[in-house]
């Protein structure tokens, strides 16, 4: 059965919302509604919606100072808005596409452009949650889908690299670091991938660290050892040189890899042939860089 999309609607003329509540229901929508800025911001921290339809003019905050709360808050930056108002002048649209709104609608309406455009955005951010956003690779949903094929293939090879103590390094040098981290390991898998693997290969961003890569086993081991080399003397670009001569880093980012293939098996899911790839996985020696 499809996941039944959950719309919050955000509006403080009760007929209205009332008219879009029952609309959207009818639609097969699953409907939230909010009268005030407060409280729809509220309702986010609880369940988070799938998109918003949003006034601007509200009793206590604007329309605009939601969208902005919203856009601070990690689990809900990127979910769709879309303003529905009555400001027509062109300012107010560029200030609400400026916050990242997918659509700017003016009152009076036309429900089933309304209904058109709901329905788009809807499509377009399922399309996105489908890659990573910092690495730009294909994420945990097409990931698991990969590996539900491998159950019906033979002659693959699974490898599972993961970067360890990176909490340690967001900690100190701070998140935007650590998309850079991750940013670099899933080029560095990426170009491996492209310089000995086959045109079949498949890379993906599993989780927050972790990556996998599909290869023919023919290829696995030329992958990993090359994996191995450029993982290993990668993270300490990363580090500033005082830190790492001072011995302030004590417990620097290593590469971890581990790798099965079809021949290890039987495998009765897809889940154990990652837990078989996840329990084979050793450390990386690190290369030290010289300064």
């Amino acid at each position: 059965m499809p996941k039944q999309s959950k719309i919050l609607i955000v509006e403080d003329d009760p007929d209205t919302a009332e008219m879009l509540r029952a609309y959207f229901e009818a639609q097969g929508y699953q409907v939230l509604t909010a009268g005030w800025g407060n409280d729809a911001l509220k309702l986010c921290q609880t369940t988070v919606p799938d998109l918003v339809i949003q006034d601007i003019r509200l009793p206590d905050i604007d329309g605009y100072e939601v969208v902005r709360e919203l856009r601070k808050n990690l689990r809900t930056s990127k979910v769709p808005i879309i303003f529905l108002t009555e400001k027509k002048a062109r300012n107010d649209r560029i200030a609400g596409l400026k916050l990242g709104a997918v659509d700017y609608i003016t009152k009076p309406f036309d429900m089933q452009e309304l209904r058109l455009r709901v329905r788009n955005a809807l499509r377009r951010a399922s399309y996105t949650s489908l890659v990573d956003p910092v690495t730009g690779l294909p994420g945990r949903q097409v990931v698991e889908e990969q590996l539900q094929e491998l159950l019906n293939k033979n002659h693959w090879a699974l490898l599972y690299i993961t970067i360890a103590d990176m909490d340690a390094f967001n900690e100190a040098y701070g998140f935007v670091a650590g998309d850079d981290v991750l940013r670099a390991v899933g080029l560095i898998v990426s170009n491996v991938v492209d310089e000995v693997g086959t045109i079949d290969d498949f890379v993906g961003h599993l989780d927050k660290t972790s990556f996998v890569l599909v290869t023919h086993e023919s290829k696995a081991q030329e992958i990993h050892e090359k994996l191995a080399a450029r993982l290993g003397r990668a993270f300490n670009y990363f580090y500033p040189i005082k830190d790492l001569e001072s011995g302030r880093v004590s417990a620097p980012m290593r590469a971890e890899v581990g790798m099965v293939t079809a021949a290890d098996g039987p495998y009765t899911d897809s889940q154990s042939i990652l837990q078989a790839a996840i329990d084979s996985r050793y450390p990386v020696a690190a290369t030290r860089t010289k300064a």
